[in-house]
């Protein structure tokens, strides 16, 4: 059985919902077949995955993406804990650049969170020990990892209360607000001569 899709406030953001087959032991599902994906969700291969790690609740990471030639679409899932997960369209051309969009992702419904290259992405974990996956359709290029800062009051995120911004990463500390990063967001082909 394919996973659902579940529609978002961005059509190209989806949230996909496995099959779950359950007995007295637990449950299998089949969280990906790139045929079923390529046809029904994106047509792109995944060519990386990382997972990260965090100890603590509220601990935040984000908001990041990777600028352009090097952009990359991310497959989420918490496959340990919780996490509040959010996504900024930070396409300039875009009808929603600026707007977000928050997920409660838990380890136990198995959903993925497929974010296309043109989306800024980042999350706070509301549970201890909360680990989260990703395949990406890029390789990570550590001069074209950025962001934007997590506090943007023109985006106004509204993260969860267990939020500690006493854990934030010195480079998520110093990133710049969606006004200032414009110039990250286009090719070259895009920009001014």
């Amino acid at each position: 059985m394919a996973p659902t899709i579940i529609p978002l406030d961005f059509p190209e953001v989806k949230l996909l919902r496995p099959p779950l087959l359950t007995d007295s032991r637990g449950y299998v599902s089949e969280l990906f077949r790139a045929d079923w994906f390529k046809r029904e969700v994106a047509d792109v291969d995944f060519i990386q995955e990382n997972q990260s790690k965090s100890d603590h609740i509220g601990t935040l990471r984000g908001l990041h993406f990777q600028s352009p030639p090097y952009a990359q679409g991310k497959l989420v899932q918490c496959v340990s804990g919780a996490i509040f997960d959010v996504i900024v369209d930070i396409r300039p051309n875009s009808g929603c650049f600026g707007r977000w969009i928050g997920i409660n992702m838990h380890f136990e419904n198995t959903e993925l969170l497929w974010i296309p290259p043109g989306f800024a992405h980042g999350f706070c974990t509301l549970l201890k020990n909360t680990v989260v996956n990703y395949k990406l359709t890029g390789y990570f290029k550590p001069e074209h990892s950025v962001g934007i800062a997590w506090n943007d009051p023109e985006i106004a995120v509204e993260w969860p209360s267990e939020m500690d911004i006493s854990r934030l990463s010195e480079k998520d500390t110093s990133l710049p607000l969606l006004s200032a990063a414009a110039h990250l967001l286009l090719n070259d082909a895009d920009k001014d001569p």
